[in-house]
């Protein structure tokens, strides 16, 4: 049986085992094992034969997670998990939201402006899209809610924020396109700011328009004793946090100047972060036990995910279909923007029934190669994948983020408001994926200047 032909199949068993929910890790590794076999013992023009083939796939199977894993790049990946959780379990984030919320209390819309900028101070510290509207839909949905404010409004503004943890470094899905398409995470991280500033300015001009046009769905809280609280407010949170915005500030910043790696900055920011939880006795022994479990959980799941995707990687190669796809490809001499379009049509499509972790591991294979032919700049194109994963996090019918705002809400928001809540700043979405598009140079420009 032809090679090519075993890897479409494998292909098409992944993507119908994921649509149904079986675990990424489950199906990548057994698809991916079974296929490599295949592939070894069903040569074309030959019988079946197990026995050649046993050998050659157990040494694959044992020596490619190893080599993977013991990985000085995927060290990042823990580091910056326990970072999320040390300030979760500090409460550094519920700082900033509230000093936001107070500050912006006149702006109409101002506690979904103050989400927004919440999701994305604490992306800047977690690089978890899940985590950061988890954390941020217990503090700030209800207080919307309290306040008056329109359930779609008060779903959607937290969970579309949530989506910058992909994009606003530090990103795991940024580490993970980076370890699996060979390039600099540093140059990644850098290439994101960019267009997570974007995304972030998208979002707020949306409640800005939103809020213009049904003043009613953002009535204004209470603004007794303004002045003098959100003085207070200001003062405390920037007493609590100044350092860990600043600490933000030095990773990356010391990351585009060269001065560490992505792994060294992220053990300087989990030491710092550990040492400001403890200085500010916001941190105990409790609060850091269940930071290191939960990091731990995280980081077994990531690792386990990233393993078969490895393997995964591997049978695809072996199977020849990117060289498969790309001669069909160049055969054709398509023009690079109808490439990209198709790319980026594939990329939402997939994102309305899979998780961004199984994308991106599914695609990279096939992806990669074709950007490369075309002599298009992979940097500039790991910025585009994951900007499409973030919106994949909020479309139906599988917006990871709309139901984790959905678990955190219960029965007070049905599923479709939040849905509907979405809509809107999907316009967003759509203008800054096309600027991202049209002009590179807005995630190349920082990079070119390391």
């Amino acid at each position: 049986m032809e090679s090519t032909a075993i890897g479409y199949w494998g292909i098409a068993t992944v993507v119908v085992l994921l649509i149904i929910r079986v675990p990424i890790a489950v199906v990548l590794g057994c698809v991916s094992a079974a296929g490599i076999f295949l592939i070894y013992a069903w040569r074309p023009g030959m019988p079946l034969e197990t026995e050649f083939a046993l050998p050659s796939t157990f040494s694959l199977l044992a020596t490619t997670p190893f080599e993977f894993i013991n990985s000085y790049a995927l060290s990042t990946v823990p580091l910056f998990i326990f970072i999320g959780h040390l300030a979760f379990q500090a409460g550094f984030t519920g700082d900033i939201y509230q000093a936001a919320r107070l500050w912006l209390a006149r702006v109409p819309g101002g506690l979904a402006i103050a989400s927004v900028v919440g999701c994305g101070d604490f992306s800047a510290i977690s690089g978890s899209s899940v985590a950061c509207a988890a954390t941020m839909g217990r503090i700030a949905v209800p207080e919307m809610l309290q306040y008056g404010y329109a359930k779609r409004l008060a779903a959607g503004s937290v969970a579309i924020g949530g989506t910058l943890g992909s994009l606003i470094p530090p990103s795991i899905l940024f580490i993970l396109f980076g370890v699996f398409a060979e390039q600099s995470i540093a140059r990644l991280f850098v290439a994101a700011v960019i267009p997570g500033l974007l995304s972030l300015v998208g979002y707020i001009v949306v409640i800005a328009i939103w809020t213009r046009i049904a003043p009613h769905h953002a009535p204004s809280p209470d603004q007794t004793a303004a002045a003098r609280e959100r003085m207070l407010a200001l003062r405390a949170a920037a007493g609590r946090c100044w350092s860990v915005l600043v600490l933000f500030v030095v990773m990356i910043g010391g990351i585009y100047l060269g001065f560490f790696t992505p792994t060294e900055a992220a053990g300087v920011g989990a030491g710092a972060t550990l040492f400001l939880g403890l200085a500010s006795r916001r941190l105990d022994a409790a609060k850091i036990l269940e930071a290191i479990q939960e990091s731990v959980v995280q980081t077994a799941m990531l690792f386990a995910i990233a393993i078969s995707g490895k393997l995964f990687v591997v049978f695809i190669a072996l199977s020849d279909i990117p060289s498969d796809v790309l001669a069909l490809i160049t055969q054709g001499e398509p023009s690079v923007f109808l490439v990209m379009g198709l790319i980026v049509a594939l990329y939402l499509f997939l994102g309305m029934v899979l998780d961004p972790l199984g994308i991106i591991l599914l695609t990279l294979p096939l992806t990669v190669p074709i950007v490369e032919a075309y002599g298009l700049s992979l940097i500039w194109f790991g910025v585009i994948v994951v900007k499409l994963l973030e919106v994949g996090l909020v479309t139906p019918p599988i917006g990871l983020n709309v139901f984790i705002i959905k678990a955190v809400v219960g029965d007070r928001i049905p599923l479709e408001t939040i849905f509907r809540g979405i809509a809107w700043f999907l316009l967003a979405d759509a203008v800054v994926v096309a600027l991202l598009l049209a002009f590179p140079q807005l995630s190349l420009f920082l990079p070119s200047l390391m």
